[in-house]
């Protein structure tokens, strides 16, 4: 029998969900969003704890490519409890029989163009309002949706960790804030569908995050730096690298997103992710430590004098107390388990 490269991280999974699951015995989950890096952690810990805890639960996953998934992850595409359907989760066909939970993990890209701004905001309102009339049809007691901490919106001066109260908004009249303003509409939509008694909806703010299965091509710094370094440097910083960002590992995001769908306050968000500040030139250095011999880096920008600092941390006191919840995984074993992961993919070009 194969080994699961990620049993010890699957492991650390249960580990912090123990006692978390029972209610999913037997029961039926549908996720959108399920192949991109927060679905293939939760279809990776679902499927763990499914077969080690004896659960008999299933998942329906929405996807717009069954073929890609199944390249990218088969033994998840193959587990016999994992039923891929295809489709766009602004207008799917609701899966036939009764769900007892629900995961809305489906998103866009976070900077689209002038052209398509638009259509981006449109797409995250209906497409949530879809799940939800879903979740309602199909008798979802819990549903979890995936937010953003792009709701805090921009940098602003003297700001520190963003909170949950802060209730500061994004910029709703420029193009660049579709993304922030489509995550607060469906953050609405979830809250004003919780009022109901018979679903139970909650709200997790998505920041930064580090791990196998995260993007190595596109606007990711941590991923682009780990392609860097698994080719063997040297490391390039598009910027000048003073915004300061937290990483937290993918076993500990699956630890905070079944606590949250299981545990966490109906219609009240919580951030999710690490709240130890790094900034992007020193987590560049830190993946170029773990490389052998050491990667060079340098950063391809200076910073513009008198720019308020890009600071997109999160405080996660609520989660923490409420919940429990932490960074349990350190950052430089997150780069170091990311690192390993990625050399035994397929050699990167």
């Amino acid at each position: 029998m194969k080994t699961n490269p990620l049993a010890a991280d699957l492991d650390h999974v249960l580990s912090h969900t123990d006692g978390l699951w029972e209610e999913l015995r037997g029961g039926r989950l549908f996720i959108t969003g399920g192949t991109g890096f927060f679905g293939c952690w939760l279809l990776e810990s679902f499927a763990w704890a499914n077969e080690r805890l004896q659960l008999g639960a299933s998942a329906v996953v929405l996807t717009r490519n069954a073929r890609a998934f199944r390249l990218k992850a088969p033994a998840l595409a193959e587990n016999p409890a994992i039923q891929l359907q295809l489709g766009d989760y602004a207008e799917f066909a609701f899966p036939p029989g009764p769900f007892t939970h629900a995961i809305h993990a489906a998103s866009e890209l976070s900077s689209p163009a002038t052209g398509n701004a638009t259509e981006l905001v449109e797409k995250m309102f209906f497409g949530t309002r879809r799940v939800l009339a879903f979740a309602k049809e199909s008798g979802v007691k819990k549903l979890l949706f995936t937010s953003s901490g792009a709701v805090y919106g921009p940098p602003v001066a003297g700001r520190g960790l963003l909170r949950e109260e802060d209730g500061v908004s994004a910029l709703p009249l420029e193009p660049r804030g579709a993304y922030a303003e489509g995550k607060r509409v469906a953050e609405l939509l979830c809250a004003l569908a919780g009022r109901d008694p018979a679903l139970e909806t909650k709200i997790a703010r998505g920041f930064a995050f580090i791990g196998p299965y995260l993007p190595l091509e596109g606007r990711l710094a941590a991923g682009n730096f780990i392609r860097d370094a698994l080719r063997g440097g040297p490391l390039s910083v598009q910027g000048d690298g003073t915004p300061s960002r937290s990483y937290l590992y993918g076993a500990d995001l699956a630890v905070w997103l079944w606590t949250i769908l299981f545990r966490g306050a109906t219609a009240r968000p919580y951030n999710l992710g690490s709240d130890e500040a790094v900034s992007v030139l020193e987590l560049a250095r830190a993946v170029a430590r773990e490389c052998d011999p050491p990667a060079e880096v340098s950063a391809l920008g200076r910073p513009a004098p008198g720019a308020v600092k890009d600071h997109y941390v999160p405080a996660i006191d609520r989660a923490r107390n409420e919940l429990g919840l932490g960074v349990f995984i350190s950052l430089p074993e997150a780069i170091r388990r990311t690192l390993a992961w990625g050399r035994r993919q397929k050699p990167i070009s």
